[in-house]
């Protein structure tokens, strides 16, 4: 039960690591997309879409399933370890697209810390220039103000 326990954080470790970088670069997504279609039905290099990021659940566990079995394939013939059970294999996936929500969640609230912080940024200077409005004396308004005294003052 431990070591099923600790496959599960790593995997969604896991997840969170493959989200996050995938968010940065989608650099192997847009390879294979070049590969496999003609140049009117390729990804422009603005789109940020990747094999997780930005893709429904069910997408996402077709790409997890098939990366894990390519790895699990790829240990049982390389490696003389046979003993990766259904249960560490479900523990993988799970966890892993488990990690990829927890880093959606993530990166979609930094995201929004710094429109935010942005947002009261643009605030502070708009209330500056504000004040700086306010508080500024055009000459013309000086010697509107000094006629206004001074036939007020001719008047008492």
């Amino acid at each position: 039960m431990t070591l099923e326990f600790i496959v599960f954080i790593l995997s969604a470790l896991f997840g969170i690591f493959i989200y996050w970088r995938e968010s940065k670069n989608n650099y192997l997504y847009r390879l294979i997309n070049k590969i496999t279609h003609s140049k009117e039905t390729q990804m422009k290099k603005t789109d940020k879409k990747g094999f997780l990021f930005e893709q429904p659940l069910v997408f996402r566990i077709i790409y997890i399933v098939i990366l894990f079995i390519v790895a699990s394939l790829v240990i049982r013939f390389l490696t003389p370890i046979n003993n990766i059970g259904i249960i560490y294999f479900t523990n993988m996936i799970v966890g892993t697209i488990l990690g990829t929500y927890i880093a959606t969640l993530i990166v979609k609230a930094t995201d929004k810390l710094e429109d935010g912080q942005d947002i009261i940024e643009g605030t502070f200077e708009k209330g500056k220039e504000y004040l700086k409005d306010l508080t500024k004396d055009d000459a013309k308004d000086v010697k509107e103000k000094q006629e206004i005294r001074e036939k007020t003052q001719d008047k008492v």
